[in-house]
């Protein structure tokens, strides 16, 4: 009772501040549901309509049946046909074709002959994901349009298609392989984890700025007590944030919650307190707003976004680069949150990931402490 009749001033007077501050309460509340939105939108690492052009030099049935394959298709968009090889690289060097399609002359007689048809797939590959992607999807619908020629050839013969490997993929968690429902639960660590330090790291470098540092200094609170009172209304804000980001993603982007609500409550509420804590860390060694938002983009942003597995596979990443990922508390939140949200597991799956970000919350928080009671004494 005597805590909190202690801290109530310093927490009554952060809710005003936040409340005088639109900057700050936009940049809690309304910022992090717009993030979500344009993210789930505009990060998609599905490359779908690949605008592509076509050369078909045979111009039979049998060529434009094959063409059907992708001119029908939702990877691809049949933007242009051309009558030689310069439309293609014209094309190409304006960026408005990205694949062309290159049916050779023999095309029809080879298919009658039972002889091997070679078809040409050119590829502008100045956008090495989108190059790969295209590659994938052209090699696939090349190949089941050749089973299905095969099958047609065997069923005539009265013969079945024999397959040596019967190969029958089951994905898990996400089945309709749904870039949203893997990108949306590392969103949430990301703007959590960037306007929680941000904001916060802006509290006690506006008091220093306006003088009025000093006055709570001298007062009878502890500085356990000024971190806490610090970091209490910007966690309810937080936490009535996060509760919108969660309504958008399920109703937006169907993305599903499968554990325990409790749980993920709990992770983000440990991930709150590290960067809430970071943000008062960086605000306690800063004596400018400016420095400390460059300071705190800096220490959030990037880890967040590069460090941390969110897009970038940390296993693909140079072996000093996944070392120094580890100070990136949002890798170890985003295993945590997409098991909870995708995968439905509990605490025993990932205790691990729990106890580092509780660490690294302590530590954070610790080290504010400390430099709160040099500053005072």
């Amino acid at each position: 009772m005597s805590l909190l009749k202690a801290l109530r001033p310093i927490i009554v007077k952060e809710f005003r501040q936040i409340r005088r501050d639109p900057t700050s309460l936009g940049m809690l509340l309304i910022l992090p549901s717009a993030i979500i939105v344009l993210g789930g939108y505009a990060l998609n690492l599905d490359v779908k309509h690949i605008p592509i052009a076509i050369y078909d030099q045979n111009k039979t049935s049998q060529s434009r049946d094959f063409l059907n394959v992708f001119t029908h298709s939702e990877y691809f968009d049949h933007m242009y046909t051309v009558d030689s090889h310069a439309e293609i690289e014209r094309l190409f060097d304006g960026g408005d074709a990205k694949l062309a399609v290159v049916v050779p002359v023999s095309f029809a007689q080879d298919l009658f002959a039972g002889r091997n048809v070679k078809v040409q797939f050119l590829v502008d590959g100045s956008d090495a994901n989108s190059a790969s992607q295209a590659i994938g999807y052209a090699i696939g619908m090349t190949n089941s349009y050749s089973n299905r020629l095969t099958a047609r050839a065997l069923f005539r013969q009265g013969k079945e298609a024999y397959v040596p490997i019967d190969f029958q993929p089951r994905i898990w968690y996400n089945p309709n392989l749904i870039s949203s429902q893997f990108l949306i639960p590392g969103l949430i660590g990301f703007i959590l984890v960037l306007t929680a330090v941000v904001s916060t790291s802006m509290t006690v470098v506006r008091e220093k700025e306006r003088g009025t540092m000093e006055q709570i200094m001298v007062s009878p609170l502890r500085p356990i007590d000024i971190i806490l009172g610090k970091t209490v209304p910007y966690m309810v804000v937080s936490f009535v944030a996060i509760t919108m980001i969660i309504i958008i993603g399920y109703f937006l982007f169907s993305v599903p919650i499968r554990g325990s609500l409790l749980l993920l409550y709990a992770a983000i509420f440990v991930l709150l307190l590290g960067a809430l804590g970071q943000g008062l860390l960086i605000s306690t060694v800063t004596n400018s707003q400016q420095v400390a938002f460059m300071i705190s983009i800096f220490s959030s942003l990037l880890p967040s976004f590069l460090l941390s597995g969110f897009i970038f596979p940390i296993s693909s990443m140079p072996v000093v680069l996944q070392v120094i990922s580890n100070v990136a508390v949002t890798k170890f939140f985003l295993v945590v949150v997409r098991g909870i949200m995708l995968k439905g597991v509990g605490l025993e799956a990932f205790w691990d990931q729990f106890l580092y970000m509780a660490i690294f919350a302590l530590f954070t928080l610790g080290i504010s402490v400390l430099r709160m009671q040099k500053r005072s004494a």
